[in-house]
């Protein structure tokens, strides 16, 4: 059986329509017979946040026969039938459909293959059916971020897969860095182990956030679509928040973000203070750093344009538009 559904504004996963295979839009559950209520539910529960979700019955050779027509099949199975029924099928990680098992009582999500080409983006979605997300990729395992995940909350994609071995390991190491940004036109020259990262739209903008300490999820999605219709701009035009490292742990922005569908990144003081907007901030008067929205606009916007100016929502959360 097969379930089409189509992207609205209360989805909250990220899709990137050039993605080279970091995310997952096409979604086959696998399921035996006895198990199609369980994956009924699956589709219930998480199904809007996909391009299409469809549910299979098992058989022998069920992923032999639907290989490469999905991003990732979930696996409504013990793991070692996924495994056995897949392992002469893989043969590129970039190509390569993932695959993410769950047990009938959805009690564990477990990525086998593809864990940052999809399959831990599922096991995450599972786990707001109250799934655990049982991640083995060794970024998430050290509770780290590597470039694919960089590249989601950027809405960007991954030019050059193979370099993203080493740069994850620079992650691991502490040793990466913050994402650099080459403005054109330009010619780049790059070794292997350097992760090339293109922005999936052109003509997107960025939601330059400060707050207060604690605002909650609902002030920020107040806040953003209040700044949205004053701008005549919808949750579609918006690439991803941007905001400062001093504020990049704001429980409510985080959660607001993930409902939205959008990644969140945080700048350095330093790159702040490069991009300083036009109004002025207390902030800089009480404690040194720039306004946050509006230097975080900037400086994440493609043209490092401020679209819109400041404004305050509820005395708790502030909102700038880049370009």
């Amino acid at each position: 059986m097969s379930t089409d559904t189509d992207n609205d504004s209360s989805s909250n996963s990220c899709k990137a329509p050039d993605s080279d295979g970091e995310v997952a839009e096409d979604i086959a559950i696998v399921a035996f017979e006895r198990k199609m209520d369980t994956a009924e539910d699956i589709v219930d529960g998480i199904g809007d946040r996909y391009e299409s979700i469809d549910i299979l019955e098992y058989h022998g050779d069920v992923f032999e026969e639907y290989w490469g027509e999905y991003d990732c099949f979930i696996g409504l199975m013990a793991s070692g039938i996924a495994m056995r029924k897949t392992a002469h099928l893989l043969d590129d990680k970039w190509d390569d459909p993932a695959i993410c098992v769950v047990d009938e009582e959805l009690t564990w999500a477990i990525p086998i293959t593809g864990g940052h080409h999809g399959a831990n983006q599922v096991a995450d979605d599972l786990a707001s059916m109250g799934a655990v997300p049982a991640m083995t990729t060794a970024s998430e395992a050290a509770d780290k971020q590597g470039v694919e995940k960089q590249a989601k909350a950027l809405d960007a994609h991954v030019v050059n897969g193979d370099s993203t071995v080493a740069t994850n390991l620079a992650v691991l190491d502490d040793e990466l860095g913050p994402v650099e940004r080459l403005d054109g036109p330009k010619a780049v020259l790059v070794d292997d182990d350097v992760t090339v990262l293109k922005r999936n739209k052109d003509d997107g903008v960025v939601l330059g956030c400060g707050s207060v300490a604690g605002a909650d999820v609902e002030q920020f999605h107040a806040a953003w679509e209040q700044a949205l219709d004053e701008a005549d701009l919808d949750r579609d035009d918006v690439e991803f928040i941007a905001t400062g490292t001093r504020k990049a742990d704001e429980d409510g922005m985080l959660a607001a973000a993930e409902e939205w569908g959008l990644g969140v990144i945080a700048f350095e003081k330093e790159t702040l203070e490069e991009f300083e907007g036009p109004t002025p901030s207390r902030s800089k008067e009480l404690i040194g750093w720039p306004g946050i929205a509006e230097a975080s606009a900037i400086a994440a916007g493609s043209d490092h344009d401020l679209f819109a100016e400041k404004t305050r929502y509820d005395e708790a959360v502030t909102v700038a538009i880049g370009r």
